[in-house]
């Protein structure tokens, strides 16, 4: 390890923010043995919903962590989301309904329980401490570690009374801590970035909309005439219909000339607005504020010992959902590199992978979200009518039409060409750089799992109808074992050798073999090139290291361990 002094360090990390990007990364760290403190400025959890979705690729990070089945328990998931009129007629939809990466794509959730949830599971770990009503005031960072300097609350959004907040100012109670890594995981207006100089380039939207939420009262009904995620493409009013679990929905209404903030959050203009899609007194409004919003990325993710995360890194425009799911990939990316670097496993230039990864596909999603505002908020009738057209359009045509129900438009997992950890990606649509499916898969007892179930938190060799280790040295062994790395064969379903003859020709005994239900992975090796068989290492984050012909993997071991910054084993040998 490159730590000096031990005892001089709290924390191996701390985390600035404890909303869903600094839960998920506690929970990463947490999970593999490290030492974190989070400071979150508010003391309790903020009471009403900001995001509402997540997709597949999160819940595969949730279930990583361990989670997944609590919080997809209150989750809507498979719901349909629409573009409509006003009186409901469908112009288009996206229903995607494969599982590539074995969970759904679509997931409405409640953020309160979610965030309730990752913040009660992490009791499990008694390596991660959560200091609540405390924010990050100053750091200095040296070669060694990041030295914290953190305060009591002084100026809390919600959950205190206006005493407590008079005492707080007087009480700044400032304390200093040492940890070797520091995580600005703090929201868009993060100190952690203002206080490094890091500027966020991009654009901001003057257009306000109105946001209210609301909580169907007991016993009372309404929403069944609102099952699906509705963009109403209403020229006159644009209008966002939110489902939610347990009766909270979210409306959203855009400005219109003439609208003035303060005419949008009075109770009445609230009432009319709600009346011409639920009942109003069939429901408790929770929240109304006008807000805007923005689409920026930081320039730089990273400056030495601090690194940023989540909305302090980005902030993504909500219409397709991807703000805090775009965090939460964040902390999956660094979280596993972070802990491989304290660990000693890694060294410390693998951070600077993290944003050259993490910026293309923040990027792209911000894109993508800008478009679909676009699409939503359109007032112009001319405009209006050839989106109109072009959305008919596309119902009309099959394949087009599959395309979009099945999300042909939403950014695919794969990083920029040569800004990511791995080999060099072959072809434009190579495998290499991009997130490699999950499939659920049948053992051989018949018990079925998913994948990643198998694979553990590390690196990952994956052998299609072959012994993975074949053509590895004892030495690249040895040195993938002290990764953490798992080996398993896969087959297809029912592809797995039989007879007495063929299992003597076959994988050895003590290493996993899985079948392929679903014929996800078995497609995916298929089209890279390994109709028969095929080597693919997977990165702890599931993204695809590179492939190889069976029994060649081995010159792959060693340009892994060139890009993690080690020595394998025959040069350290030869050192020797």
């Amino acid at each position: 390890m490159n730590q000096k002094n031990p005892q001089a360090f709290a924390a191996d990390v701390v985390i600035s923010g404890l909303g869903p990007t600094g839960l998920t990364l506690a929970h990463i760290l947490g999970k593999r043995g490290h030492r974190v403190i989070v400071l979150e400025k508010e003391p309790v959890f903020y009471g009403n919903a900001r995001a509402v979705y997540t997709d597949d690729e999160c819940m595969r990070i949730f279930q990583s962590i361990g989670v997944a089945d609590e919080v997809a328990a209150k989750m809507m998931p498979e719901t349909p989301v629409q573009f409509v009129r006003k009186d409901g007629s469908v112009l288009g939809q996206y229903r995607p309904l494969k599982r590539i990466f074995g969970w759904p794509v679509v997931n409405f959730f409640y953020q309160p329980y979610l965030e309730t949830q990752l913040s009660e599971l992490l009791a499990r770990y008694p390596n991660v401490e959560v200091r609540r009503g405390r924010e990050l005031v100053d750091f200095d960072q040296d070669a060694d570690g990041v030295t914290v300097t953190h305060q009591v609350t002084r100026d809390i959004r919600f959950g205190e009374t206006t005493g407590d907040r008079i005492e707080r100012d007087i009480d700044t109670d400032a304390q200093t801590l040492r940890a070797r890594y520091l995580v600005g995981a703090d929201g868009g207006r993060s100190p952690v970035r203002t206080r490094l100089g890091i500027e966020m380039t991009g654009r901001n939207f003057p257009e306000p909309w109105l946001v209210v939420d609301l909580k169907r009262k007991p016993g009372r009904d309404g929403l069944r005439h609102l099952p699906y995620f509705n963009f109403v493409v209403n020229p006159r009013l644009p209008v966002v219909s939110c489902v939610q679990p347990d009766g909270f929905h979210r409306f959203e209404f855009m400005l219109m000339p003439g609208m003035t903030r303060e005419w949008m959050e009075k109770p009445e203009t609230v009432r009319q607005l709600l009346a011409d899609y639920v009942d109003p007194d069939n429901f408790e409004v929770k929240r109304k504020l006008v807000y805007t919003f923005n689409a920026l990325i930081a320039k730089e993710w990273r400056r030495g010992r601090v690194l940023l995360a989540g909305d302090a890194a980005h902030m993504t425009p909500q219409f397709m959902g991807q703000g805090a799911s775009s965090g939460i990939r964040d902390a999956y990316n660094l979280g596993w590199k972070l802990s491989g670097v304290l660990d000693g496993l890694y060294a410390d230039g693998i951070l600077d992978s993290y944003g050259k990864e993490r910026h293309g596909h923040a990027k792209a999603m911000i894109d993508v979200s800008v478009f679909m505002k676009d699409a939503v908020s359109m007032t112009n009738p001319l405009a209006t009518l050839l989106r109109d057209a072009v959305l008919r359009l596309v119902r009309a045509v099959p394949a087009i039409r599959r395309w979009t129900e099945e999300g042909g438009f939403k950014p695919l997992p794969v990083y920029a060409r040569g800004q990511y950890l791995g080999l060099k990606r072959r072809g434009r649509h190579g495998p290499e750089g991009a997130l490699a499916p999950q499939p659920e898969v049948r053992l051989i007892g018949g018990r079925r799992v998913l994948l990643d179930d198998i694979l553990g938190e590390g690196f990952a060799v994956i052998g299609f109808n072959c012994d993975p280790r074949e053509g590895l040295s004892a030495g690249q062994r040895d040195d993938l074992a002290r990764l953490g790395t798992r080996f398993v064969t896969l087959y297809p379903y029912a592809g797995r050798p039989q007879g007495m003859k063929d299992v003597a020709r076959s994988v050895s005994a003590d290493l996993p073999e899985v079948e392929d239900l679903g014929g996800h992975m078995a497609d995916w090796f298929r089209k890279a090139g390994y109709r028969a068989r095929g080597i693919a290492i997977l990165r702890p984050d599931r993204f695809a290291f590179g492939l190889a012909p069976a029994g060649q993997a081995g010159g792959i071991v060693g340009e892994l361990f060139r890009q993690l910054g080690l020595q394998p084993a025959p040069a350290r040998r030869h050192a020797a």
